[in-house]
C-alpha cells in the first residue's frame, strides 16, 4: 500500500492519473473496432463509406464518434442523439471486457513499416491549458480556434464514455518513459492485438498494473517534470502533439462541470473532486520516438485560382515564383532542408514560391492566408494530411492545393515554451493513416 500511495501521488502531483481502461470484449473483432481520429479525411465521405461498410453491424468506435466530415450536415442533432444511445448501449450490454486498472503501452506499426511506441494514460485537466501564454504542465503546440470547442462540446457533454486520439508529446531523449515501460511489459501476454482497417497497419497493446512497473513510470515522469521546469518555476511537461480541440473541449465541459456544482457535487451527485470528467484519455508519445515523423499540414483553397493566390503571396512574403516539371521534382524542391518553400498545385499547373524566410514556413505563411480569405470572402479553406490528398484535390475547380514544407523537431519545446504556440494546422504527426485509432475508453460517469 506504500508504494500504491507513492506512485499514486507522484503521478497526481504531475496532473497524471491511472485509468480504469475499457477494451471491447470481442478481440477477435477489433479491427471493425478501432476506427481513426475523427479529424482526418475531412474532405473525403468516401473514406468513411468504406469505414462504415467494414464495421457492417459489428459494435465499433465508428458508432460513438461523429466524424467531422460530417460536422455541419444538417442532422448532427440526431447523430449526437444516436451516439450518446448506443455509448449507453455498449456499456449495458457488455460489449466492454471488465476494465483494467492501469496504462497501456502499445505499438503501432504503421502503413509505411514504421513501429511508433506509445503509452495510454488519463490527464488531469486542471494540469492543461491552451491559451498562448500558459504555463500548465500540458500545453498546446498550435493555436487553438476557440469557435472550434462550442460544437465539440455538444459531443461529450453527457456522453457515458470517451474514447481517445489525443497525442501528447514528451521532450525525453533518454527514453525514461515510454521506451522504457516498453522495455518492461512486451515479453507478457498482449491485452490486445488486431490489424487497423484500410491498410493502416497494426497495433499491439500491453496492460502496465502492477505496482512495480507504475511507480517506475511515476518515477520516470517526474523525472522529465524535473528536467522541464523552467527559471520561473513553471513546469513544461507535455506538449499537445494530437486532438488539442479535443482536449480543449474536454477541459472546457469539466470546467462547465466544475461551475455548475453545488456543495462538492456534480449535478450527477458524483464527488466533483474526483469526477471522471475531470480527466481525459490521452497517448502519450516519446519526441525521440524513430518511428514519430513530424508531415506538414498542407493546405488547400476553393475559390480561387493559383495565379491569383500566389502572386499575393509572393507580394506578401516576398521571394521569387518558379515553375515546377513534375510532381516528384515540387515535392523536392519544397521538402529541401535550409529553404522555405511553398508548393502550389492547380488544373493551372504547379509551382513554387521561393521564399527568404529563414524562420518556420507556416508560420508566416497562415497569416498571409487569413488575410487573402479576408480579403476574398468567398474563399474557404482545408487542412489536408499527405501529398497524395493535395494532388487529388487540387485536379478540383477553382481549388488550389498548397504543398508545404516538414517541420523539424530541433528546439520543439523551446520554441513552444518561449514563443507560445504555434499557428493552427502547423504539423502534423504522421501522414493521414498513421493517426491514432479509437481503440480504448473510458467512463465520464459514475
Amino acid at each position: 500500500m506504500i508504494l500504491l500511495m507513492k506512485y499514486d501521488e507522484m503521478l497526481e502531483r504531475r496532473s497524471i492519473r491511472v485509468p480504469e481502461v475499457l477494451i471491447p470484449r470481442d478481440r477477435a473483432n477489433l479491427s471493425r473496432w478501432a476506427v481513426i481520429a475523427c479529424d482526418q479525411y475531412t474532405q473525403d465521405r468516401a473514406y468513411w463509406k468504406r469505414a462504415a461498410e467494414v464495421v457492417g453491424t459489428a459494435p465499433s468506435a465508428l458508432n460513438v464518434i461523429l466524424p467531422e466530415v460530417y460536422l455541419e450536415d444538417g442532422d448532427r442533432a440526431a447523430r449526437l442523439a444516436a451516439i450518446r444511445a448506443t455509448m449507453r448501449d455498449y456499456l449495458a450490454a457488455g460489449v466492454f471486457s471488465d476494465p483494467t486498472k492501469g496504462f497501456v503501452y502499445i505499438e503501432r506499426t504503421t502503413a509505411y513499416g514504421r513501429l511508433r511506441k506509445g503509452l495510454v494514460v488519463a490527464v488531469d485537466l486542471d494540469g492543461y491549458d491552451w491559451k498562448p501564454d500558459a504555463k500548465a504542465p500540458i500545453r498546446a503546440t498550435e493555436a487553438t480556434i476557440v469557435d472550434r470547442i462550442p460544437p465539440r462540446m455538444e459531443i461529450r457533454r453527457g456522453a457515458p464514455i470517451e474514447s481517445p486520439h489525443i497525442m501528447l508529446l514528451a521532450n525525453d531523449p533518454g527514453k525514461k518513459l515510454v521506451e522504457g515501460i516498453g522495455a518492461r511489459v512486451t515479453s507478457g501476454t498482449p491485452l490486445y492485438e488486431t490489424d487497423l482497417m484500410l491498410n493502416a497497419g497494426s497495433i499491439t497493446g500491453w496492460a502496465v498494473d502492477s505496482a512495480e512497473d507504475l511507480d517506475y513510470a511515476a518515477q520516470a515522469i517526474e523525472s522529465l517534470a524535473q528536467a522541464g521546469t523552467g527559471d520561473d518555476g513553471s513546469t513544461f511537461l507535455f506538449a499537445v502533439g494530437d486532438g488539442n480541440h479535443s482536449l480543449a473541449t474536454a477541459k472546457a465541459v469539466w470546467d462547465e462541470l466544475k461551475a455548475s456544482s453545488r456543495d462538492g457535487k456534480a449535478s450527477d451527485g458524483a464527488s466533483i473532486q474526483n469526477h471522471p470528467a475531470r480527466y481525459a484519455l490521452v497517448e502519450i508519445v516519446n519526441l525521440y520516438d524513430e518511428g514519430l515523423t513530424f508531415e506538414p499540414i498542407h493546405r488547400v483553397l476553393f475559390g480561387t485560382s493559383a495565379a491569383e493566390l500566389s502572386k499575393f503571396l509572393a507580394e506578401k512574403l516576398g521571394g521569387t515564383l518558379k515553375a515546377a516539371q513534375s510532381p516528384e521534382s515540387l515535392e523536392r524542391a519544397v521538402s529541401e532542408p535550409n529553404e522555405t518553400r511553398f508548393g502550389f498545385v492547380s488544373r493551372e499547373g504547379i509551382s513554387y514560391l521561393d521564399s527568404p524566410a529563414s524562420t518556420l514556413a507556416v508560420s508566416r505563411l497562415q497569416p498571409a492566408l487569413d488575410d487573402f480569405i479576408a480579403r476574398h470572402p468567398g474563399v474557404k479553406i482545408d487542412y489536408i494530411h499527405g501529398s497524395d490528398e493535395v494532388f487529388r484535390l487540387a485536379a478540383g475547380e477553382n481549388a488550389v492545393a498548397m504543398l508545404l514544407p516538414p517541420v523539424e523537431k530541433n528546439r520543439f519545446f523551446a520554441t513552444i515554451a518561449e514563443g507560445g504556440p504555434l499557428p493552427r494546422k502547423s504539423f502534423s504527426m504522421g501522414e493521414a493513416s498513421e493517426k491514432r485509432f479509437y481503440l480504448e475508453c473510458r467512463k465520464l460517469t459514475e
